[in-house]
């Protein structure tokens, strides 16, 4: 350790200046502006892949046939303002009479110039979790 005369340390001065330089803050601002981009671009996609969650869920307390889960499931996403699955694109089963409704698709979200995110959604309202449209290989 040294000190001076006074027997202060001279690594922590009294009145040291400290912070960010300028070239730090401006990395740190380019990588919270990167994130802000991502983080906008991305959440109205997933805004609507739970929409479509809460779709499916609805339309089979609905019940009925399955074309009547369909058209409770295009009401829903109307509402929703959901494009990216339509009432046709739904796999429904009916395991141990109970109907199971699932959904499975791709969405693609553009950044910037040709670099973009591809994001697999898939959901079911299968207690056991198997989704039937992924196993059909229903996502496009």
């Amino acid at each position: 350790m040294r000190t001076n005369k006074a027997g202060i340390d001279r690594r922590w001065r009294i009145g040291a200046e400290g912070g960010v330089s300028l070239s730090g803050l401006i990395v740190v601002l380019a990588l919270l502006g990167a994130a802000a981009l991502v983080a906008i671009k991305v959440t109205p996609a997933l805004l609507e892949y739970r929409a479509v969650k809460g779709a499916i869920v609805k339309a089979k307390a609905n019940g009925g046939t399955p074309r009547e889960i369909q058209q409770a499931f295009d009401r829903n996403a109307g509402i929703n303002e959901v494009s990216a699955v339509s009432g046709r694109d739904l796999t429904i089963t009916r395991d141990e009479n109970e109907v199971q409704v699932s959904f499975a698709y791709e969405k693609r979200v553009p950044l910037a110039g040709n670099v973009s995110l591809l994001f697999d959604f898939a959901g079911t309202t299968d207690p056991s979790g198997t989704n039937a449209a992924l196993e059909a290989g229903k996502a496009r």
